[in-house]
């Protein structure tokens, strides 16, 4: 009677080529579809403020008013990226929540320091401050999570 080969549990899963198969993209699942949602909700509306703000006062604040567009444009990228899967949508994602972090940390340094510049509030204004600090809570867990779910890294707990 033959034994079967050895097989080693920590080895990764092969294909019929026996090419590694990569560990699965797990950043829109889970708590990463609670922070997709917080994007998306951020998107949503530094876009309508935003819109409106350009569309009815532009003339009064317009650095600040173009500001809380970009906002919005980095939360919808943010919003888009960490939904879809692939090494590819991984770096537009960690470049639009990086591009977010250093925005709140400039700009709400900025309307701290020099608060004639920004006659009204934008998104990022003082950290976020007209938003619960939520803006400069958001890129940090992103980046947690990202760095959490980078792509080549198996989900904590998973086992071949």
């Amino acid at each position: 009677m033959e034994e079967a080969p050895n097989v080693k549990a920590s080895r990764p899963a092969a294909s019929p080529d026996n090419a590694p198969v990569p560990a699965k993209d797990t950043r829109n699942t889970g708590p990463g579809r609670l922070l997709i949602a917080v994007y998306a909700v951020f998107a949503i509306s530094a876009t309508a403020r935003a819109g409106y703000q350009i569309l009815t006062k532009f003339s009064e604040a317009p650095l600040a008013y173009l500001l809380s567009a970009f906002a919005a444009a980095v939360y919808l990228v943010a919003t888009v990226s960490l939904a879809k899967a692939g090494a590819t949508w991984f770096k537009v994602s960690l470049a639009a929540v990086l591009v977010e972090l250093v925005g709140v940390i400039v700009v709400g340094a900025l309307s701290v320091f020099d608060p004639v510049a920004f006659p009204h509030e934008t998104v990022w204004s003082l950290f976020g401050r007209g938003y619960a600090f939520i803006p400069l809570l958001l890129p940090i867990l992103g980046l947690v999570w990202l760095y959490r779910r980078r792509p080549g890294q198996r989900p904590a707990g998973f086992q071949a």
